[in-house]
């Protein structure tokens, strides 16, 4: 075949797969009730395939130093399930005591914003109309901002009360995942259609080695950056510290722009309360950006991802377009698996190449 048919031959398929998608798209009133079901049923079968996915690693080094596999899932299930459950038992209460207090107090928050909302307006006031009318939008861009995403963590502090049950699967479903995992990794093996298994094998193991000490180390990273954020908080007499070590913590994930996010919250209650406590939260900010980015990370996580700072960059710019907080927590791990599948793609064509140039 000419070379111009092949390409005419692959904009084709293209063309074909996005009228697809497109189709696809259009119909999601079909699909997305199937898809909720499907997730409800499925979601702590993925959340326990995850925690067995960053615990496995553990198990593997216990077992082989010559304990027990059954002996040692339930050390690290205990350790890990027994700490996870403490800290739920004593946070939860606690949390949602401080979450109590900033919304008891959220109308002095809210009088303190408008205050400086008026203050900017009257000092912005003899400026041009249009520049006026600019910094007036985005004002109400950023309080229609601020709305939605208070909304949606409500949302999701109710959320988690409901699906308590579900919650409640997890732990069991992880222990089981971990106690048999030979067996479920056998049975993947059988299930693959042969034709794929060395390549899926070669694929999977690329994206553990690219993608899973990052997603264990970053974990470990913010986690610890947000329990040592909210005991500097508590020692200097911040308020809330539980709940702004949490949100340091969360946002820590993202690259780059996460400890800009995470110190948002902190700066403006601080802002409420002193101008002494505006210095000392600003100051432990930057002294866990620097424990975080001279000692934790190139200690834990390293440069497993092995991308440039642009790439990394350009994927969360993409992320957050397009979803917001999620989209830049979950860019990065995409753009990994991308990066792993090109390659891939691309060894799997040169391969093909190769075949026909020695069959001709």
């Amino acid at each position: 075949m000419d070379i111009r048919w092949k390409w005419y031959y692959r904009l084709g398929f293209l063309l074909l797969l996005f009228i697809v998608l497109f189709v696809f798209i259009k119909l999601q009133a079909l699909w997305m009730p199937v898809l909720k079901i499907f997730f409800a049923v499925f979601i702590p079968f993925i959340i326990g395939a995850f925690i067995t996915y960053l615990l496995h690693p553990i198990v593997e080094k216990l077992h082989e130093s010559g304990l027990h596999r059954g002996i040692a899932v339930f050390i690290i299930y205990f350790l890990f399930f027994g700490g996870v459950g403490f800290a739920f038992y004593k946070g939860i209460p606690a949390f949602i005591h401080q979450l109590r207090d900033l919304a008891e107090n959220a109308p002095r928050f809210a009088d303190q914003y408008r205050g400086w909302v008026d203050v900017i307006q009257q000092k912005t006031s003899t400026w041009p109309d249009g520049l006026q009318s600019r910094i007036d939008d985005g004002i109400i861009a950023v309080e229609g901002t601020l709305d939605k995403l208070l909304t949606r963590v409500i949302d999701s502090l109710l959320n988690i009360f409901n699906y308590a049950v579900i919650i409640a699967v997890i732990p069991f479903i992880s222990f089981y995942l971990l106690k048999d995992y030979t067996v479920m990794k056998k049975a993947a093996w059988y299930l693959t259609p042969r034709i794929w298994r060395k390549e899926g094998v070669l694929f999977l193991r690329d994206i553990d080695k690219s993608l899973g000490s990052y997603i264990r180390g970053q974990l470990l990273v913010c986690a610890s950056i947000g329990a040592i954020s909210s005991l500097l908080f508590w020692i200097f007499g911040m308020r809330y510290p539980l709940l702004l070590g949490l949100i340091i913590g969360i946002t820590n994930v993202i690259p780059y722009f996460g400890p800009i996010i995470g110190a948002v919250p902190a700066v403006l209650i601080a802002s409420i309360l002193s101008v002494k406590m505006i210095v000392i939260t600003i100051a432990i900010i930057i002294v866990l950006q620097f424990l975080e980015g001279n000692i934790l990370s190139p200690l834990i996580v390293g440069k497993s991802l092995h991308m440039h700072p642009l790439l990394i960059m350009l994927a969360l710019l993409a992320g957050g377009e397009a979803g917001g907080i999620l989209g830049l927590i979950i860019a990065v791990p995409i753009l990994a698996v991308l990066k792993v599948s090109l390659i891939h793609v691309r060894k799997h064509f040169a391969k093909k190449t190769e075949t026909k140039l020695s069959g001709s």
